[in-house]
C-alpha cells in the first residue's frame, strides 16, 4: 500500500524528519510518500498559522490522492484541516492528533499531553472535546519550545520536554504520555525508556492506523458531514480550489 503523509507547513526539514518516522514503524509491502504545501506558514502555532496552513495542505493533499495513494495522514499535532481534507479526497484522512489519543486511550485509563507552546494547549482541548477524549486526559502541558526548535535534536528543547513528562507523572498521575508536535517523533522510544511509561508519537500511531484501515478496507462515509463538497466556483486566488 502507499500512504500519503503530509506536513501542513512548508519547512523541508520537519517533512524529512516526519518521512523517516512514518518509514521507521510501516510494515512490509508499506511505501511512504511524504510531501507539503508550496505556500504557507513555516510553522504552525495556533489558530492563526493553522488558518493560512489549510489551503496549501489540501493541494498538496489533491495532488497525492490524483496519483492513487490509499491513504492520508495529517502530519500536524492540531490535525489541521482534517475534516475538509477527509470531505474532499477519496483515500482515508487520520490526523496524528487524533490517532495518538486513541492509542494511548488503549494502554492507560489517563494520560497527559506534552506540546510545544502553551499558545497550543487550547486547541488541542478543543480536539479532545471534540473526539470525546476529554475524560481520558489527565493536562495538556507545554515544555516552552517553539516547533522549529525540534528541526535538528536540540539538548535544551529535549530537557524540557523530558522534564514536563515528569512533572506529569508526578502532579497529573499520567500513566502515559502523549507528544503534541509531529517534530518530537524521533524522541517517543528514549523518553519512554527513562520515564518508564508507554510515550505516544502520532506519526507513528497513524501509521499503524491507517494500515488498518486500508486492509480492512475502510473508507470515509460519504452520508453526512464529510460529504464530497458541491460544485461550485471559487473566486480569486481560490479558484484552483473549487472541486468538479
Amino acid at each position: 500500500m502507499r500512504l500519503h503523509v503530509v506536513n501542513p507547513n512548508t519547512t523541508r526539514a520537519m517533512t524529512d524528519k516526519i518521512a523517516l518516522a512514518a518509514r521507521a514503524i510501516a510494515g512490509t509491502g508499506t511505501e511512504i510518500v511524504a510531501s507539503q504545501p508550496e505556500f504557507g506558514p513555516v510553522s504552525i502555532e495556533g489558530y492563526y498559522d493553522e488558518a493560512f496552513a489549510v489551503p496549501g495542505m489540501l493541494m498538496a493533499l489533491r495532488e497525492a490522492d490524483s496519483q492513487g495513494v490509499d491513504g492520508h495522514i495529517i502530519a500536524c499535532f492540531d490535525d489541521t484541516g482534517l475534516d475538509a481534507a477527509r470531505s474532499v479526497a477519496r483515500a482515508p484522512v487520520i490526523g496524528i492528533g487524533e490517532a495518538a489519543f486513541h492509542m494511548a486511550t488503549l494502554v492507560a485509563s489517563r494520560f497527559s499531553v506534552v506540546t510545544t507552546l502553551a499558545l497550543s494547549i487550547v486547541p488541542i482541548e478543543h480536539n479532545l472535546m471534540r473526539y470525546g477524549l476529554a475524560s481520558r486526559c489527565a493536562r495538556v502541558r507545554a515544555a516552552g519550545v517553539p516547533v522549529l526548535a525540534l528541526e535538528q535534536r536540540n539538548a535544551e528543547a529535549c530537557g524540557r520536554i523530558s522534564d514536563e513528562i515528569r512533572r506529569a507523572i508526578a502532579e497529573d498521575q499520567a500513566e502515559a504520555i502523549v507528544l503534541g508536535c509531529a517534530g518530537m517523533a524521533d524522541l517517543a522510544g528514549e523518553l519512554s525508556a527513562e520515564h518508564g511509561l508507554p510515550v505516544i508519537d502520532g506519526v507513528a500511531a497513524a501509521v499503524g492506523l491507517m494500515e488498518s484501515l486500508v486492509r480492512l478496507g475502510l473508507r470515509t462515509s460519504k452520508l453526512g458531514a464529510w460529504r464530497t463538497p458541491p460544485v461550485k466556483p471559487y473566486a480569486g486566488i481560490f479558484s484552483d480550489f473549487a472541486v468538479g
